[in-house]
């Protein structure tokens, strides 16, 4: 026997992998052709259209309403009040347990005796058509009572100000506080303290196409069908059964084809509600599409926040404590289920979030307005915490003479210093902030960019650099949404199937926005199991065809959902190799599976391809031996359970112009260095990082959904609404640190919503780098050119 075994051959798979990879996007050929699947191209047999008469007032009593004129018109199915609508679809409390004290009063699908914010609806007109139903609205007579309205949110809580709902004694919706204790010690003896008043105008996400719904319900066996606009397909699902009456396995939320959701289209909304109530009343189709001027009134809001905040630091620019006051505005009602405090909680756990410092104090207030609803949008709180940190930082180095990238070196958590709570008490497992900052020193050439600056400036050319670190939460556990009694799914499953022909099927609970799911869900079930992602199949979206799951949101579709399809993957893989060891009776061990074949381990050799096993396993089991069952099929199922949260981490960069003549700024350049664990596809994470940035950069510079002091909202439309253009985006160069999570073997964390945190105080940052000359400084986003001249004495 000889004794000297052969080495193996080098199988050459590497032009079989994709994870790491950028791959095009799966399906941006049948988009780019038309070809996408969108709510309002469906078209139903029978198929009414419904439009909702809103409240033309931020706070009224509906007196009287006269339809009758509107009934006898022709095309109309039905006109349907807030009591007709009550005996159908039961009221909700959007409140969580665990945000201890936090009240929100019962809310209807349209309006019962008062309306409480402008836009909210009072009236459902059911028509043959849209149009026809438009003309019925016009129609309608409503006698409404004005009342006092809720409108400023510092004063929300004073005497003089309307309760909006007397039943709960003010307008307090949740107070939260937390303090590490010792903090007033530290700003007692702390060499240098900082502080500055943050006010963040209220914004709200403009995707392109607006939310939509039609729901189809069958009475003959009490089935429901809704095509949605959506980012999470079971959540609605069980929300829609509860407050219907309805049995959940009867109802089918399909969420295909999405234009845009940034967090929007996550909640669930009273219209929507409405609009299925109306399918189950009518036992019709019924459609609505929200048109833009609709939108501005109606889709959530966020991010209307006065934080007062002061930092306390040591001579050699040591970072003793934090304290902040956030005051945030919501609507007259938190919105449903994931609520309106959640924004406000989220600045308070994240607020000085990268940094050392052992002491911090916070206070939260979160106070109902008379304003349309807000709750979460892109980022959640992120942008708030991290403006507020970062301008602070600013502030201390420019006051301690300290260089800004300096001041942050010294201070941020070590990156072997993990895992490590937060002053907050938020567990943090592994980031990479001190790996960050060298990258986007050397990306940015940032002493060469300091003496650029001082070479214009001294041309009268006002230039500014802006550097945010920033933490990020994402693959969100149970304890977010779970443990507060909301049943909003944290964990994701995945269904890997191999059919006949040689093709892999991956259904996941995950759905696609336009963000890249689908491809990388196609990358990770295509290198698992050695075939080409051509040979791979992805279907989200259908409740009635995928794993039960949380859906699109918090970044958790890569890190939740891709660990999920990895899963089953990998048991489908192993499954695949055990029927070809018992059709071709040698060791499973012995063989691999590469470009949708197996071949021998040891020469390489194509042994059988998918397709032939598939065939043989579908239609010629009698070819296998007595008592073997290929089981071609696999589910699995992923919750991320070590930490409430996997955080992500990254600094960004701008370099900006300031015009001090007309206040203008001109973007010149944005520089992001991002840790988001493994990269699955570089090309889709910088493209959600370039978007994330942009949808920043609006809300630092020109986005807010601006009030009259009767609560009416002034600039609802695109004509007044700024939102950042082509010609806004400056450059945007990205570059990654890689720390793959622990808590999952993919090592995936999410991507999706740092440019938006970080990108706003990079910019406010520069802005106020760009004015250090005339002792001129601001803290009042959107920045805009009135502001900027006003902080500079000129107007």
């Amino acid at each position: 026997m000889n004794d000297v075994t052969a080495p193996a051959p080098v199988i050459d798979t590497e032009a079989e992998r994709y994870i790491g990879k950028p791959v095009t996007r799966a399906n941006i050929h049948r988009l780019a052709q038309g070809r996408g699947q969108y709510v309002d191209d469906l078209v139903l047999p029978r198929m009414l259209h419904v439009v909702y008469l809103r409240s033309p007032h931020a706070h009224a009593r509906i007196v009287r309403i006269d339809a009758e004129a509107a009934r006898r018109m022709p095309g109309i199915a039905a006109i349907v009040d807030g009591r007709e609508m009550a005996a159908v679809c039961a009221p909700w409390e959007a409140t969580l347990k665990h945000l201890t004290g936090m009240r929100s009063p019962p809310q209807h699908a349209l309006a019962i005796d008062r309306a409480t914010w402008q836009g909210e609806a009072v009236l459902a007109i059911v028509g043959q058509t849209r149009a026809l139903a438009e003309d019925a609205l016009d129609a309608v007579t409503v006698e409404w009572e004005p009342l006092p309205a809720a409108v400023h949110m510092d004063t929300a809580l004073d005497a003089a100000t309307p309760v909006i709902h007397p039943a709960l004694g003010s307008n307090l919706c949740f107070h939260r506080e937390i303090d590490t204790g010792g903090v007033d010690a530290m700003f007692e003896q702390a060499d240098v303290v900082v502080e500055d008043v943050f006010r963040f105008g209220r914004h709200t996400g403009v995707t392109l196409e607006p939310r939509a719904v039609l729901a189809d319900f069958a009475p003959t066996d009490r089935r429901l069908t809704v095509h949605h606009s959506h980012q999470a397909p079971h959540m609605m699902a069980d929300l829609y059964a509860r407050q219907l009456g309805l049995h959940e396995a009867d109802v089918r939320v399909i969420c295909r084809d999405v234009g845009g959701s940034f967090g929007i289209k996550v909640h669930a909304y009273a219209d929507d509600f409405a609009t299925v109530a109306l399918s189950v009343m009518l036992a019709r189709p019924v459609k609505f599409i929200a048109d833009r001027l609709e939108s501005f009134v109606t889709d959530v809001h966020a991010r209307e926040h006065r934080v007062k905040a002061r930092l306390a630091l040591a001579r050699d620019g040591r970072m003793l404590a934090f304290q902040i006051d956030d005051l945030t505005g919501i609507g007259p009602y938190s919105m449903f289920p994931r609520t309106s405090a959640i924004e406000g909680n989220q600045v308070l756990n994240i607020t000085g979030g990268p940094y050392k410092h052992d002491h911090y104090k916070a206070a939260l207030d979160v106070v109902f307005l008379n304003k349309v609803q807000t709750s979460q949008y892109r980022g959640v709180g992120h942008p708030i915490a991290c403006a507020v940190t970062e301008g602070l930082v600013d502030l201390a180095a420019a006051k301690l003479g300290i260089d800004p990238l300096e001041l942050r070196r010294r201070n941020v958590m070590e990156d072997d210093s993990y895992p490590r709570k937060g002053a907050s008490g938020i567990l943090l497992e592994g980031l990479s902030h001190q790996a960050c900052l060298d990258r986007i020193e050397t990306m940015m050439d940032y002493q060469a960019l300091r003496r650029e600056q001082a070479e214009l400036r001294a041309q009268g050319i006002h230039r500014g650099i802006g550097i945010a670190a920033l933490i990020e939460l994402t693959n969100p556990g149970p304890a977010f949404y779970g443990v507060g009694g909301a049943r909003i799914a944290a964990q994701d499953g995945a269904t890997l199937r191999l059919d006949p022909t040689g093709i892999v099927h991956c259904a996941t609970g995950v759905g696609e926005q336009g963000q890249g799911t689908e491809t990388i869900f196609a990358q990770i079930a295509a290198d698992t199991l050695g075939v080409p992602m051509a040979s791979v199949r992805v279907l989200t979206g259908d409740t009635a065809a995928t794993p039960y799951g949380g859906g699109t949101w918090a970044s958790r579709g890569a890190g939740i959902g891709g660990e999920a399809v990895l899963l089953a993957s990998r048991q489908l893989r192993q499954n695949i190799l055990e029927l070809a060891a018992a059709h071709l009776k040698r060791p499973a061990e012995g063989m691999q599976i590469a470009r949708g074949e197996v071949s021998c381990l040891a020469t390489g050799e194509v042994l059988v391809s998918l397709a032939e096993l598939g065939r043989i396993a579908y239609f010629r089991p009698d070819l296998l031996p007595p008592g073997f069952q290929p089981e071609l099929v696999v589910t699995r199922h992923y919750a991320q359970r070590d930490y409430p949260f996997v955080f992500t981490n990254g600094v960004q960069a701008s370099y900006v112009e300031v015009d001090v003549e007309t206040g203008f700024v001109k973007l010149l350049r944005h520089w992001v260095v991002e840790d988001c664990g493994r990269v699955l596809n570089p090309m889709l994470v910088d493209e959600q990082i370039r978007g994330a940035v942009v949808q920043g950069i609006g809300g630092v510079l020109y986005e807010e959904c601006l009030y009259d002091d009767n609560g009416l909202m002034r600039n609802g439309s695109m004509a007044d609404y700024l939102v950042p253009m082509a010609c806004e985006m400056p450059d945007i160069e990205v570059a990654h640190i890689e720390t793959p999570t622990r808590t999952s073997q993919l090592g995936a964390k999410g991507a999706g919503e740092a440019g938006t945190a970080g990108a706003p105080a990079a910019v406010l940052n520069a802005i106020n780098d760009a004015l250090q000359p005339f002792g001129a400084h601001v803290s009042d986003q959107p920045v805009t050119p009135d502001k900027l001249l006003r902080a500079l004495g000129r107007i």
